[in-house]
């Protein structure tokens, strides 16, 4: 661990938020510095913005958001400049009537009303969008993919495969760890099972897994979640 952050493989790493326990990841090359999901408030994203930099000594400059959630989003704003890559259809989720929907749950959750508003009224949405997969080159090598899953623990999921020596796959909220798997409104549990596939085929028996919440996992994990939900969805 250091400075809050854990680093599964090299120069990559995460930290647990506090409030929600909601992961954040880093992965760094000798061209950028890519930020997985950017907190539940401004303030979280500018805390973030401040930890990648003490941590690599430069700033972020790719986002990818696993997912539409509060907790997960609210922080983008925190970062000028940086590209914000996300699922296809993401954006629309955070625009418009989206925009309010998140605002309001974020505060159904126990944010401040003020930071909630705040972070709602200049929240960013993703300029790229990933359908299917995309390779984001970070240079010297540095490649990680982006992969869109479609609907399963929201309406618009999206991992990040990270090869390496142990490969990382950072999951969103498809894999928790802290609790049960949480399904809102906009989840799609029938296809749930099968995103999981989709990591296990992406990271294979000796990946690290990063839950949106919780500790490392490992495959194991993963297809024992896989499976109970399966159990759920019948």
């Amino acid at each position: 661990m250091d400075g809050g952050w854990e680093e599964p493989a090299p120069d990559v790493v995460r930290c647990r938020l506090p409030r929600w326990d909601a992961t954040a990841g880093a992965v760094a090359g000798p061209a950028g510095v890519l930020l997985i999901d950017t907190g539940a408030s401004l303030r979280q994203g500018a805390e973030l913005r401040r930890r990648v930099r003490d941590r690599f000594g430069r700033p972020v400059t790719h986002i990818a958001l696993t997912h539409p959630h509060f907790d997960h989003v609210l922080g983008t704003a925190a970062f000028a400049g940086a590209e914000v890559h996300g699922p296809a259809g993401i954006a629309a989720r955070l625009r418009g009537a989206g925009r309010e929907e998140l605002r309001a749950d974020a505060v159904r959750h126990g944010l401040d009303p003020d930071a909630a508003a705040e972070a709602a009224d200049v929240l960013v949405a993703p300029r790229h969008a990933v359908s299917g997969t995309y390779p984001l080159d970070l240079g010297g090598g540095r490649e990680v993919l982006l992969v869109e899953l479609g609907a399963a623990h929201s309406a618009h999921d999206m991992a990040v495969y990270v090869p390496g020596r142990p490969a990382v796959v950072f999951c969103g909220d498809l894999v928790e760890e802290s609790g049960p798997p949480q399904a809102g409104p906009d989840a799609a549990p029938a296809r749930w099972p099968a995103a999981l596939d989709r990591l296990l085929e992406l990271g294979g028996r000796a990946a690290v897994y990063v839950p949106g919440h919780g500790a490392l996992v490992d495959a194991e994990f993963v297809r024992a979640q896989r499976d109970e939900l399966a159990r759920r969805v019948g």
